[in-house]
């Protein structure tokens, strides 16, 4: 990337970025994003943004993604998540379905009970309890896959978690 850089301009970089890097980072991501491997991938994508947008080793990439338009490895974990809840959301129990209360929870889903980390770690769970962590403008756009998705991005775009940590304590 370095070696073509003065040569292309910056959409063709993009495009570059994205047949070479990020469909191999993006593939099977909703397995492996939440192992430790993720940090040494992360860490090669922010060295390949900063190449890309010219900067030094040192500069954060926070503000470079955003520019750039392009997600964190954990905020695309985050929308592999869920877009994988809203494809298969009638595997998963909303509360509207276990009482006929109206209550804030209604519109989330139910969050099984599970002691092993195995468990908690798995892709229903995580993705539960990332969609519960949503604002509330997202989660009623659920219903339509294509405004969420889009809607979804947008606030990943601008928020650019760094870490699974960082976008539960918001």
């Amino acid at each position: 990337m370095r070696a073509v850089k003065p040569y292309i301009l910056h959409n063709t970089l993009k495009i570059i970025y994205y047949s070479y890097f990020h469909l191999i980072m993006t593939y099977g991501l909703i397995f492996w994003g939440s192992s430790m491997e993720s940090n040494k991938i992360f860490r090669l994508q922010k060295k390949i943004i900063r190449i890309m947008m010219g900067c030094k080793r040192n500069e954060t990439c926070g503000v470079l993604f955003h520019k750039i338009g392009i997600l964190s490895l954990p905020s695309q974990y985050i929308f592999s998540l869920l877009i994988f809840l809203n494809k298969n959301k009638n595997q998963f129990t909303p509360y509207s379905e276990i009482h006929n209360y109206a209550t804030r929870q209604q519109i989330n889903f139910h969050l099984p009970q599970v002691n092993l980390t195995k468990c908690q770690k798995g892709i229903g769970y995580l993705g539960i309890k990332v969609f519960k962590k949503l604002p509330q403008y997202l989660k009623v756009e659920f219903d339509n896959p294509k405004k969420f998705k889009e809607s979804l991005k947008n606030y990943l775009s601008v928020k650019t978690f760094y870490s699974l940590q960082e976008y539960f304590e918001l």
